[in-house]
């Protein structure tokens, strides 16, 4: 028979002091994130007449209108979907490649190269030299200057490195019975038992990519390869909200639009994609996220 437990004043103190705490935390937290979607969805007019809106009397799309008819607004979010798709599949590639090498303890080399990787993670070589490299490298304008400097990280291949470790080597003698060589045992054995470091992993990857910024400032001129973060930036610090493109103009000639409904349109448009992905890998990830920390 199971025990009920008894709650006394102390308890209950506690938990009412906790819960109020932590619903105070959170509706400050989203409140922000509240009040940029309303913002966006209110209707211009009303908007200008009131300056301040909590629930608005008039919904309106005509701000996602304008933003996504301009034409370098557009072209950021292809930029951007571009490096979080294919720099978080080339940086899961290399990061999972290196890690697995290092778990494995027929490689003789595994411990020069961790203790070049630990020295990476506590002298890192800073602005000027990185740069030096992508300009020797010829990526000065090229989209891959926002991808191959951000390949992996020491912290990444270190934490990967532990959850490798705990899958025992008795799978790939087991698979090299059955004709497979290292590759092979990498991608069809190796991987599949994977998936939810590969899925925290992934996700870590793509929203870095999705954010990239700084990169940006200091590899790309060509305003055509700009990513997202960068014309939302121009467009949050920059009074004008002119994107360009027909489209646009037709519009805003048609009918004025406030400067900050754009802004919290074009917000909310750049935070989406990133956010959508995470209901996908949810199931992986709670796993995932507890990478490295246990070694079975």
């Amino acid at each position: 028979m199971i025990k009920r437990k008894k709650w006394n004043t102390e308890d209950l103190v506690f938990d009412a002091i906790n819960i109020s705490l932590l619903v105070i935390v959170s509706l400050v937290t989203l409140f922000p994130l509240y009040y940029v979607t309303i913002v966006s969805f209110t209707d211009p007019t009303e908007f200008l007449e009131k300056t301040y809106v909590l629930w608005p009397s008039d919904w309106s799309i005509v701000s996602y209108q304008y933003i996504l008819s301009t034409d370098s607004f557009v072209r950021g979010i292809g930029v951007s979907g571009f490096l979080a798709t294919v720099g978080t599949i080339c940086s899961l590639v290399v990061t999972s490649g290196i890690a697995y090498t290092l778990s494995r303890k027929r490689f003789a080399a595994r411990r020069v190269i961790l203790l070049a990787i630990l020295f990476t993670i506590l002298f890192q070589p800073g602005m000027i030299p990185q740069y030096l490299v992508v300009r020797d490298l010829g990526l000065i304008d090229s989209i891959w200057a926002l991808i191959i400097p951000s390949l992996t990280g020491g912290w990444y291949v270190i934490l990967m490195k532990g959850f490798f470790d705990s899958i025992p080597e008795s799978l790939e003698e087991a698979a090299a019975i059955d004709g497979c060589n290292d590759m092979t045992a990498w991608w069809r054995v190796i991987l599949p038992l994977s998936l939810p470091a590969m899925a925290a992993f992934g996700l870590f990857y793509a929203v870095a990519y999705w954010n990239t910024f700084f990169n940006a400032v200091l590899y790309i001129n060509n305003y055509e390869l700009w990513p997202i973060q960068i014309i939302l930036r121009n467009m949050l610090v920059d009074s004008s909200t002119s994107l360009g493109g027909d489209a646009a103009a037709e519009l805003a000639a048609n009918q004025y639009i406030p400067t900050e409904t754009l802004k919290m349109a074009a917000v909310v448009i750049a935070t989406v994609p990133i956010l959508a992905v995470y209901p996908f890998l949810q199931k992986h990830f709670a796993k995932g996220a507890m990478v490295g920390s246990i070694k079975g």
